[in-house]
């Protein structure tokens, strides 16, 4: 399998379940302006749709949207525990947080991305995240995961709220967020992940 990525993307997710699931899998950088791999392909031809993560099986299918593919990846190694089986209704649960987490905080956080955002336009940003956190803040009361064991949803809340930091969004409000990203973030599978992609020193 090869994953394609872009350093500080969502694309951290799949990379984090990857290595939790312990598969065996190559990575390969992409410059989301030139649309080309770091060994110079045409990414578009890999992914039309232009943007990361996307994940090319053994087979030469092409998987595409993180939440899509973590939970591929979890399928593979059921015994890690990485989602729950499926049919069951955790499995349920578990793409209850997968599409919160895409639609309501993800998405949210992709306009500070946006070049000159409006003063205004941030603080609406700002107070609908805020809104996200404090649900979020609430379910991991007396949890150490969000579902109990640690899942690939983990691994997506962790890469997205790892946002606040160069966004300089202060979490001081949510304790059990703040502790949360230290508690995901000393897994080695995530610290693995983060180094690979340059995000901190190994």
């Amino acid at each position: 399998m090869k994953l394609y990525f872009a350093t500080g993307t969502c694309a951290l997710s799949p990379h984090i379940a990857l290595l939790e699931a312990g598969l065996p899998f190559d990575a390969e950088k992409v410059d989301l302006q030139t649309k080309k791999t770091a060994d110079g392909a045409d990414y578009n031809a890999i992914n039309p749709k232009g943007y990361v993560p996307a994940l090319v099986l053994d087979n030469g299918e092409v998987l595409t949207e993180g939440p899509a593919i973590v939970q591929y990846v979890a399928d593979q190694v059921p015994e890690r525990g990485l989602a729950p089986p499926p049919g069951s209704f955790e499995r349920y649960r578990l793409a209850e947080w997968l599409n919160f987490i895409s639609t309501e905080i993800h998405k949210t956080f992709s306009g500070f991305f946006k070049p000159d955002v409006p003063e205004e336009t941030r603080q609406g940003l700002l107070a609908q995240l805020g809104k996200r956190f404090d649900h979020a803040d609430r379910q991991l009361q007396g949890r150490e995961y969000l579902m109990g064991d640690f899942t690939v949803a983990d691994g997506y809340l962790f890469t997205v709220l790892a946002w606040t930091r160069p966004l300089k969004i202060d979490l001081s409000r949510w304790p059990n967020l703040q502790a949360y990203l230290q508690r995901v973030g000393a897994r080695p599978a995530v610290h693995a992940a983060m180094v690979a992609e340059g995000l901190i020193k190994g």
